[in-house]
């Protein structure tokens, strides 16, 4: 069935479309006859009870640097669509949260990818902490006591903003480093916000693995070396995707965690694995769907709109 879909996302002209999930989304969608419409966050109005958005219609081709091109500039009312797509990335700060509460006035009459009301329920560092024996020892503070005390028991940490993403401001902290109330001092005064201790696994030098689910089932895999030299596996840093296979473990994690976010409408989520630790889930604007057909896995994007197209009907 031809279906209308709005998207909601960063500019279209500058995203890389050999690693982006949006655009294998978009890609699959067009190729199944459905329309397309994409505008950003910041091109929402809701007046009288309308949401409404300013954007163009889009047609895509898989070319590097001729993938995209736009027409019919116009004002939509969202509500007049089956679909959205809310894809912008992160920062999951007050803007997001503010489409978040924008969109659930259209939804689920117009079925929004993902829930919007569980979107903003679910940030990835805090959603994770629901399932305290599936992730390692984890303190959320602005106390610099407590954090103190985590430190002397866990030796190694890593410091990280808590509503960050793509491995942005993400420090490893060794046993003893002097920096320690320096880097502190510098996130107390970056925001007003928590942020986020997890002791340090080592396991990370062989990879940090993404698994995506699509309605709560493991849909596929790629594991993220770091760079040499570096802590952080994410793509944005250097990390190198790999073909992998999940674990036992990995599968108990996906086994459990999986019906909540079906239940919750979190249709697709990406979860990060370290050894045998959930460290974060993913259900903003997750990645990875490209890397995995790549290697030969399965073609999420057609498993994500398979999953839309059965909620519709």
């Amino acid at each position: 069935m031809a279906i209308s879909v709005a998207v909601q996302m960063d500019p279209v002209k500058s995203i890389d479309i050999k690693g982006d999930s949006t655009f294998a989304m978009m890609l699959e969608a067009q190729n199944r006859g459905h329309s397309l419409f994409v505008y950003g966050p910041d091109a929402l109005a809701f007046y009288d009870g309308e949401l409404t958005a300013r954007g163009e219609d889009v047609k895509l081709r898989d070319e590097v640097g001729n993938h995209v091109d736009l027409s019919n500039e116009r004002t939509v009312n969202l509500s007049e669509f089956d679909v959205v797509l809310m894809r912008q990335d992160p920062p999951f700060d007050m803007g997001y949260i503010t489409a978040t509460h924008l969109l659930e006035h259209i939804h689920p009459d117009t079925l929004v990818v993902n829930d919007p009301a569980e979107v903003r329920n679910a940030p990835e560092k805090l959603f994770v902490a629901r399932y305290p024996d599936l992730m390692p020892a984890t303190l959320i503070t602005r106390d610099i006591g407590a954090l103190e005390t985590f430190r002397a028991e866990h030796g190694d940490i890593i410091l990280k903003p808590l509503y960050g993403n793509g491995g942005a401001g993400v420090f490893k902290l060794a046993h003893g480093d002097e920096n320690f109330a320096a880097l502190t001092e510098l996130f107390l005064g970056m925001s007003r916000e928590p942020f986020i201790a997890q002791q340090f696994l080592s396991e990370v030098k062989t990879g940090d693995k993404r698994i995506i689910l699509v309605d709560g089932e493991v849909a596929g895999a790629i594991n993220r070396v770091p760079a040499a030299g570096e802590t952080r596996s994410n793509m944005h840093v250097g990390g190198r995707p790999e073909p992998t296979e999940l674990t036992d473990r990995e599968r108990e994690i996906c086994a459990r965690i999986g019906p909540d976010l079906k239940a919750r409408g979190l249709i697709f989520v990406g979860i990060d694995v370290i050894g045998d630790w959930l460290t974060e889930i993913n259900v903003t604007s997750p990645t990875g769907i490209r890397e995995v057909k790549n290697f030969g896995g399965n073609d999420i994007a057609a498993l994500v709109w398979d999953a839309v197209e059965e909620k519709l009907s």
